[in-house]
């Protein structure tokens, strides 16, 4: 499946030479990162209205997330339990430069998100025409199911990780001389990473999946190093979370865990399904 070792048809019925495969990747990368740019323009022109009602969402107490688990709270009579959204914050910006260059970071990082679905396309444009008929058919659908599982990343980073993070830390304290102001720049970083990096590592079911329908990985496989796997899940949650305490590593590795745990079910359906088609073969 290496995609130079197989040779690709020219229009014209020539083959591709690996210049031609270049020039080829070259023009899917500046189609993808214009699609980028271009919603990154659309984010920079509206950068306040992005910065006050998304960025900023969860760092204040009428986010909606706090006022659902609040309300589920008083329907489960645990009384304010739930409540997360009892904190004040107020950032601040220590350089010169900081909210110039965090209105780039912003728009580019949006940019990114709201263009994903093309930006993907674009890659398995490239990378389809090395694929076998055999690989193609079982990667159907696949553009929809990266995109549906990177938002549902994103979107569980944004709506769950990121407040329960923002109000864990804007509520400890070691003294009551501690005044707590984290920087603009700081609160950004971590956005981005309980956001963006759980969208992308939220796309284990299906690379698991795909590799078990291509033979390379198996339940059997997957079940016998489950411990190894928790181990480097682990260390990817450190990788996304810039603050390595246990309570960020805990709400980033139960979710990825809960995927890894998921996709040896979906490898012991495409296993099965195998052995299914394969006795028809035989018989």
């Amino acid at each position: 499946m290496a995609l130079f070792k197989r040779k690709q048809q020219q229009d014209d019925g020539s083959e591709m030479s690996f210049i031609d495969h270049l020039e080829a990747l070259r023009w899917h990368l500046v189609r993808s990162v214009i699609a980028v740019v271009v919603s990154a323009i659309v984010i920079f022109i509206y950068a306040k209205e992005v910065v006050n009602g998304i960025v900023f969402g969860p760092a204040r107490n009428d986010f909606s997330t706090y006022s659902v688990l609040c309300n589920l709270g008083h329907r489960l009579k645990l009384g304010e339990a739930l409540c997360l959204g009892n904190f004040t914050i107020k950032f601040q910006s220590n350089a010169m430069t900081e909210q110039f260059m965090s209105t780039f970071t912003i728009a580019f990082v949006g940019g990114f998100v709201v263009a994903f679905p093309y930006v993907f396309w674009e890659f398995w444009s490239f990378v389809k025409p090395a694929l076998s008929k055999k690989e193609i058919r079982t990667t159907r659908g696949i553009i929809f199911w990266v995109s549906v599982l990177f938002f549902l990343g994103v979107a569980f980073g944004y709506y769950i990780l990121t407040p329960f993070m923002v109000n864990f830390y804007s509520n400890y304290s070691l003294s009551s001389l501690i005044e707590f102001k984290p920087t603009m720049s700081d609160y950004i970083e971590n956005l981005i990473y309980t956001t963006v990096g759980i969208g992308v590592l939220f796309q284990m079911p299906l690379l698991i999946m795909f590799l078990s329908k291509i033979g390379i990985v198996s339940p059997t496989f997957l079940k016998k190093y489950r411990r190894h796997a928790f181990v480097i899940i682990l260390i990817a949650a450190a990788i996304i979370t810039p603050s390595t305490d246990p309570f960020s590593l805990t709400l980033v590795t139960i979710p990825l865990y809960a995927l890894f745990e998921a996709s040896v079910l979906l490898s012991s359906r495409v296993y099965k399904k195998r052995e299914e088609a394969d006795a028809a073969e035989w018989s």
